[in-house]
């Protein structure tokens, strides 16, 4: 017998009432950004090529360059389009690079819960590992921003069977762990409920260029064909579009230059159907309907 996780019934996004983003719009596009820090010498990190034992220099010295330059390069993408952002920010960056979270003060950035470091897993830890987790990346990021984060996506998209109701218990209002929709989604908690805000798996440079090995034009043609099927099915259903990136992936100048056609044709092309915004404006949005609307 398959077993089920209890957290959302299945509904087919075509038999669900209808509603608009503000303005009317029905097309919500947002840029996820991961800030990320990683130990030297231990734990987890992508890589650009298979490692070898520790310390594994080049795929850590890799990853730095994303903290270092990408992401000053990405930043200055972002204030030129006047391009909302949604900063997944790791603890440990206020330690070790706040100049990197810093660099989005002229952007409207939103800053989402991701963790203390990219180095673990969250999905590991006992329950009490795990809420204490969270947190010391809620105070920190508390401490530097001035206010508390509402959203969260788990480190390495890593979630133990109680993830869900941590998060909703220690008083964030929804997560972009799950990748399993084109809308906003309730999922039941043991004490409540928490919104799933779509992110992607698919227009994500990780799996796209990391791991499948595509290069920075494909991965740009993914997300202008991805925007232009939703821009016009949106006209049928209020949808959410999602774009995940990684400062040392195409914060490098060879891909940096295919992303930066693709988000200023997502710019220009955008109209009165399309909503550039952040997660955490979805995900209030979304809310604040009435019961019943969002499923």
């Amino acid at each position: 017998m398959a077993t089920h996780h209890n957290r959302y019934p299945y509904s087919p996004i075509t038999e669900r009432p209808s509603y608009d983003w503000p303005g009317g719009r029905r097309l919500a596009v947002y840029v996820a950004l991961n800030l990320e820090w990683f130990s030297f010498g231990e734990g987890l990190g992508a890589e650009l090529a298979p490692g070898g034992p520790q310390p594994d220099v080049l795929n850590y010295s890799w990853r730095d360059y994303g903290n270092r330059v990408g992401v000053f390069r990405l930043a200055e993408l972002f204030a030129e389009l006047r391009l909302p952002v949604s900063l997944l920010v790791n603890a440990r960056m206020y330690e070790h690079a706040p100049q990197a979270v810093a660099a989005f003060e002229k952007t409207r950035a939103d800053i989402v819960g991701h963790g203390r470091s990219n180095s673990e897993r969250q999905g590991t830890l006992s329950e009490s590992e795990e809420r204490a987790l969270i947190a010391e990346t809620t105070s920190a990021i508390e401490k530097h921003e001035g206010k508390r984060p509402h959203g969260w996506l788990g480190p390495w998209i890593s979630q133990s069977p109680l993830t869900p109701d941590l998060l909703q218990e220690a008083g964030y209002t929804y997560l972009l762990d799950w990748c399993h929709d084109d809308q906003p989604v309730w999922m039941k908690t043991r004490s409540g409920r928490i919104l799933s805000v779509p992110y992607p798996q698919e227009i994500n440079d990780i799996p796209q260029i990391a791991a499948r090995k595509r290069e920075g034009d494909e991965f740009a043609a993914m997300i202008v064909d991805a925007f232009e099927v939703m821009r016009g099915e949106c006209a049928n259903r209020p949808l959410v579009m999602g774009i995940a990136l990684h400062p040392y992936i195409v914060g490098w100048p060879h891909r940096f230059r295919h992303l930066a056609r693709a988000l200023k044709h997502i710019a220009a092309q955008a109209d009165d159907r399309v909503w550039l915004t952040t997660s955490g404006a979805i995900a209030a949005h979304a809310a604040a309907l009435p019961d019943g609307i969002v499923p």
